[in-house]
């Protein structure tokens, strides 16, 4: 490992945050201008919505390759490349002549962007490590979550001053200045002496190495599982909250804003609580945590119990999640520095593999039951804690036969 920072810096989060962030703008920013792109474009609402699909698979798939060229060429030229791409896709977008076009960009702006998120996740792992790399960590999923909330707000702002060309146009200079802070505001943090061969066949063998790691495999997929819940909950609540408790668009608004500061507030506990508590206690109250909520959730759900008992339950739940964040990858990128890029993408894939099988499950009794998305919800705490005890505390055993205990 190299470059060793002892203290976390509010300035060095709010970099990597926004590179971080790039994926929730690139999404949201222009969820509310897609009657307006299908009138544009002359065509139906399910091609327009082809876009969001294309730009998510782009995002879900981007890591595969983002991760292992971060790993064979640095962190800091493969951020200036995708950054140069990215502001000619999101250009591309405002000026696609037909649907088609605008499609394909959105796939290319979703696979770009999802290098801000993997690298920054290396270079944080490049850069710390132990109890400083948990609080960084904290530090930066607290900012980061920012990005899902104020996006579609800020795509609405844009919009209401200029039609939707104006977000990508936006997008398109949020691009040039992250390529301007890549350029003079980020150094290159893994030496060349430690970066990966090229050779596509090591590559292969790296991402074999870290599916047969189960310590590191079992962290990643008791964070993708509970991730593929916060899914199941983005796409479940609004016709829960709307069509079944019956409250206002604007009120959905604030229930949705609530947990996103749900999570901010997990991940200040975690700043709060490491170094005071080992992080495998950290992440066990987490899981604890996830599954006394998501219990609660299904109970309150199968009752029909009221709307204050719902939000507080998955008010708990979104406390849940921010804990176990940071934690998680913490505990699996801990011994990965040699391949912090593809550890940090098979990191970053998880939540997006395992939340396209959740999210449809959410609506298959319609639009007026919430039974499958609380028993979906509280499925998805039991398979994390399934795949905790069966991969890490089996690894755990076999390292440590005669001390490990709890």
């Amino acid at each position: 490992m190299n470059h060793v920072v002892t203290k976390p810096t509010f300035k060095f989060a709010l970099i990597l945050a926004t590179f971080s962030a790039l994926g929730p703008f690139t999404v949201d920013m222009y969820l509310s201008s897609l009657p307006k792109i299908t009138d544009f474009f002359g065509t139906n609402a399910s091609m327009v919505q082809a876009s969001l699909t294309a730009s998510l698979l782009g995002l879900g798939l981007g890591p595969i390759v983002m991760g292992p060229l971060s790993d064979v060429h640095g962190r800091r030229n493969p951020l200036l490349i995708t950054m140069i791409l990215y502001v000619l896709a999101s250009v591309g977008c405002a000026f696609a002549p037909n649907i088609e076009v605008f499609i394909a960009l959105r796939f290319i702006q979703g696979f770009v962007a999802s290098a801000g998120l993997v690298i920054s996740r290396a270079i944080v792992r490049d850069t710390y490590s132990g109890v400083e790399m948990t609080k960084f960590v904290s530090l930066l999923t607290m900012i980061s979550n920012i990005a899902p909330l104020i996006s579609p707000v800020a795509g609405s702002t844009v919009t209401a001053y200029t039609s939707w060309i104006g977000v990508f146009i936006f997008l398109g200079i949020l691009g040039i200045f992250l390529l301007v802070v890549t350029k003079w505001g980020v150094q290159e943090t893994l030496p060349v002496e430690q970066r990966v061969s090229s050779n596509f066949l090591e590559i292969l063998r790296n991402y074999k190495a870290l599916l047969k790691d189960r310590n590191f495999m079992g962290f990643a997929l008791v964070n993708g599982i509970m991730f593929a819940g916060v899914f199941a909950y983005v796409a479940g609540t609004p016709f829960i909250y709307q069509n079944i408790y019956g409250v206002s668009p604007m009120m959905f608004s604030i229930l949705f804003a609530l947990n996103g500061g749900a999570i901010m507030l997990g991940s200040q506990i975690v700043k709060l609580l490491a170094g005071r508590m080992t992080a495998q206690r950290i992440f066990k109250v987490g899981l604890s945590l996830g599954f006394l909520s998501t219990g609660t959730v299904m109970t309150v759900v199968f009752s029909q119990g009221s709307l204050i008992a719902l939000v507080s339950s998955l008010f708990l739940f979104a406390v849940a999640i921010g804990i176990i964040g940071p934690v998680t990858f913490s505990l699996a990128m801990e011994s990965q520095g040699h391949i912090a890029g593809s550890a940090s993408a098979v990191l970053g894939i998880m939540p997006f593999l395992l939340g396209a099988f959740a999210s449809p499950i959410v609506g298959i009794a319609g639009e007026y039951s919430a039974i499958p998305f609380g028993t979906l919800l509280f499925a998805t705490s039991l398979a994390s804690i399934f795949a905790y005890f069966v991969l890490v505390k089996r690894s755990e055993r076999a390292v440590y036969p005669e001390t490990t205990h709890s």
